[in-house]
């Protein structure tokens, strides 16, 4: 569904703002005004309603959100989250409570309850509550997974009665309650999948993923300290229940990595769809690649995504730093770095000095062929201390050799950049301006994070080989070699490796979609970013005397490859006056809640235990 249409939101709209018009009293009907409540007299405009809320709702790519974790980097570096590095502020770290959409779906429930079957139908009308539930429960778990329990509403709220618009805080276990029963009672209405316009609404697969969601974080160290493996059981009943239900909808691993988000396909249990003109995408402003002018560079990978990818055989990525001086080993690196990886890589991230990903137009106008290289590489500095480097690069792009040596690089910091999702059949030239049009489709719940979910639940409540046997398939799709035994790479079997495997394996697969920093928090895992101290770089680094090549080379071939040398750059961060490093507290897992809302109403929102208060999120 292109949700959201946009000629009948702004009905829609215009139903509320002028309804308000009519006037009582009068001896003739006004049949120019537009009542709010004809809105529930008709059913296009009951699900115009409901459109809303999926516009409101249906999460967006995650632009930017790889540097709050050990995936990118936004700009050029100095920029590490106050958070990250340990800088905590009950009056910063806080949630806001935002009942908007509980009130959108609470009234919209409260009023489908008396329309009549002349408008909509006994069933149509249970799938649009499904709907309307899924998304109630999308929405508390949004505030309950930040700071633990909220105040629960279910109904519309009396405006006129202030003591009814005072609700305290419930438990986190009650909140998370109530959201299973939405989601309970969201799947069984709801279609197990949609066709035509209809695509895109929530189906029962995505009622039922995101119950699998729920518990898994539910079961998780953050909110399961002890490890109670009820929890861990009703996770995995629910996320088998899943896996089941989007099987039988005919939802699967699609074939292709790469092309996942160009077209609806069989992975997307969840999708938001950008397209010209309602709902596109502006690639000069938000997109984190060198194709357009002025744009911000968000999600540059830096050197621990760059590493977890593994081989094609599925074997770990072999790094070691203290060998890089090594010249056989360097090259070795190197050519298993750029030629020997997993696809979902090279779907995710462009490496300079290879074929340029999208159309492209050098510097006199003329548009060039796809074949050609983008080069992002460093050299020394001269007169320097040998550590000092600084950015050299093809500045002519495809007009012939022109190395440009400078103190800083408007294309990025880091020499790599995230391409998953990118509309590469737009030109560069078309990707300046807001009428780009830029086309994709982003996936916020999709059929390999059921495996993954699956998976971890599996292997937490003993099923080590039903865990194992989701990992291969999602390998098997990534093009890795199965190997002796069909294990696809993976050699470990204990139900600790197992765990550390599944990590890593949700690390790469789901790369740039929002996950990382969270599934960091919910294993409570924030020492893996602090062990790795600073946010740490991949240069790819010209060797002395040598040349940048030609815009028809290509890092893939040996000769070129050889003319280079990985440099390990330990922080990305580093500026003449400090050194941003990773010191986040094992002490705040939870968000304050906002001091401005508890102010209002202090008896009823207490503040959590972690920032002072006397509310536990874990109860």
């Amino acid at each position: 569904m292109k949700y959201l249409n946009k000629n009948k939101f702004i009905l829609y709209v215009a139903l509320i703002v002028f309804g308000s018009s009519c006037k009582k009293g009068l001896d003739y009907e006004n049949t120019g005004a537009i009542n709010p409540q004809n809105v529930w007299t008709d059913s296009v405009l009951i699900k115009a309603y409901l459109n809303d809320v999926y516009g409101g709702l249906m999460p967006r790519w995650p632009l930017g959100s790889g540097a709050n974790a050990d995936e990118g980097i936004n700009a050029s570096g100095g920029n590490l989250g106050n958070f990250q590095q340990g800088i905590v502020d009950v009056a910063v770290n806080f949630t806001s409570l935002d009942y908007t959409y509980i009130d959108k779906t609470n009234y919209f429930m409260d009023q489908l309850a008396n329309v009549s079957e002349s408008v909509l139908s006994p069933s149509t009308k249970n799938r649009l509550i499904g709907e309307a539930k899924f998304w109630r429960a999308w929405t508390y778990w949004g505030m309950v997974s930040s700071v633990g329990g909220v105040p629960l509403i279910l109904h519309t709220q009396n405006g006129n009665d202030p003591n009814s618009l005072k609700v305290a805080r419930s438990k986190t276990s009650e909140c998370v309650t109530q959201i299973i029963k939405d989601l309970d009672e969201a799947a069984p209405v709801l279609p197990p999948n949609y066709t035509g316009a209809d695509y895109g609404r929530i189906n029962r697969a995505a009622a039922l993923g995101f119950k699998a969601r729920v518990l898994l974080w539910y079961a998780s160290p953050l909110f399961n300290p002890t490890n109670d493996q009820n929890r861990w059981v009703n996770a995995y009943n629910a996320a088998k229940a899943a896996v089941e239900a989007a099987d039988d909808a005919g939802f699967g691993l699609f074939e292709n990595y790469k092309l996942i988000w160009y077209s609806r396909n069989k992975e997307q249990i969840m999708t938001r769809q950008y397209y010209y003109p309602d709902s596109y995408m502006n690639f000069n402003s938000i997109r984190p690649l060198p194709f357009t002018n002025g744009d911000t560079n968000t999600d540059q990978p830096i050197l621990p995504l760059l590493i977890a990818y593994p081989k094609r055989d599925g074997s770990p990525m072999q790094f070691d730093k203290n060998q890089l001086s090594n010249p056989a080993y360097n090259q070795q690196f190197l050519t298993d770095f750029y030629t020997n990886r997993d696809d979902r890589f090279y779907a995710t991230i462009w490496c300079g000095g290879t074929v340029y990903p999208t159309p492209d137009v050098n510097t006199i106008g003329m548009t060039s062929p796809r074949s050609h290289s983008y080069w992002q590489a460093w050299t020394w500095k001269a007169a320097a201390t040998p550590s000092t480097v600084v950015p050299a690069r093809d500045n002519s792009l495809f007009s012939g050799i022109s190395p440009l040596v400078q103190n800083g690089d408007e294309n990025g910091v880091s020499g790599f950049f995230q391409r998953k999702g990118l509309d590469t059949l737009l030109d560069r030239n078309a990707l300046v301006g807001v009428a780009a049009g830029a086309k994709s489709w982003f996936s916020p719940m999709r059929y390999a994070e059921l495996l993954l979910n699956l998976a971890e639940c599996a292997n937490e409540t003993g099923r080590t080989n039903e865990a194992l046997t989701a990992l291969y398939a999602i390998r098997q799709r990534a093009g890795i070699s199965p190997g002796g035994g069909q294990k696809y790479g993976i050699t470990v079997a204990g139900q600790a490796d197992v765990r550390t495997t599944i990590m890593n394996e949700r690390q790469v697969e789901l790369a740039f979609e929002g996950f990382r920093f969270s599934d960091l928090r919910r294993w409570k895992r924030y020492d893996i970013l602090n062990t790795q101290s600073t946010r740490r770089g991949l240069f790819l680094m010209l060797n002395k005397g040598q040349a940048l090549p030609g815009n028809t080379d290509n890092i893939m071939t040996a000769s070129v490859r050889s003319k280079f040398s990985a440099v390990i750059v330990e922080s990305l961060d580093k500026t003449a006056s400090t050194n941003q490093t990773y010191k986040l507290s094992l002490n705040h897992w939870f968000n304050s809640l906002n001091p401005a809302q508890i102010s209002i109403e202090p008896d009823q929102l207490p503040q959590n235990k972690e920032w002072g208060g006397s509310f536990d999120p874990l109860q």
